[in-house]
């Protein structure tokens, strides 16, 4: 299986919303966290979290950027056990039962966007529409690098 792990690639996450997640955290979409306000009224960095951050499983903090990554067991366990906590406490799932199973589901719809390469980075755009919000995931691709310099090479220390 594979999910996403959060990635920052400068500095700016840290300054942008509200609470930033950590390099390194499993990561979801998180759309569920502002299914019930209004999105209209956002200002600010709660502006910048809802158009365009993933929430991030340990500090349940935003980033701009993930990266697909292999998942075992153990990881998928704890990371459902984590989230349905965070369900139950902040936004008051009737039970324990209920919050895992939110969790599961959860994390099965961030799995299904992960379906690309190890190493992919996706990112996610969020918008207010009467009918709820459209959420859309893309592939960021990292630049052609034929057109700038090489500035350096890996060689073995044998050379």
């Amino acid at each position: 299986m594979k999910l996403a792990k959060i990635i920052h690639l400068d500095v700016s996450d840290q300054n942008i919303f509200p609470i930033p997640a950590e390099p390194g955290e499993w990561a979801i979409t998180g759309t569920f966290g502002f299914v019930d306000a209004d999105a209209h009224g956002f200002v600010g960095k709660q502006k910048i979290a809802f158009k365009s951050g993933w929430m991030g499983l340990n500090s349940f903090g935003r980033s701009t950027l993930v990266q697909v990554a292999n998942l075992t067991a153990a990881d998928h366990e704890q990371c459902i056990r984590r989230l349905a906590s965070h369900l139950f406490s902040t936004y008051g799932a009737p039970d324990m039962l209920a919050a895992i199973e939110a969790a599961k589901l959860e994390i099965n719809d961030m799995a299904s966007l992960c379906e690309h390469a190890p190493g992919t980075l996706l990112a996610i755009g969020r918008e207010a529409q009467p009918e709820g919000i459209a959420e859309q995931v893309r592939i960021v691709k990292p630049p052609d690098t034929d057109d700038h310099a090489r500035m350096w090479d890996i060689v073995s220390d044998d050379a």
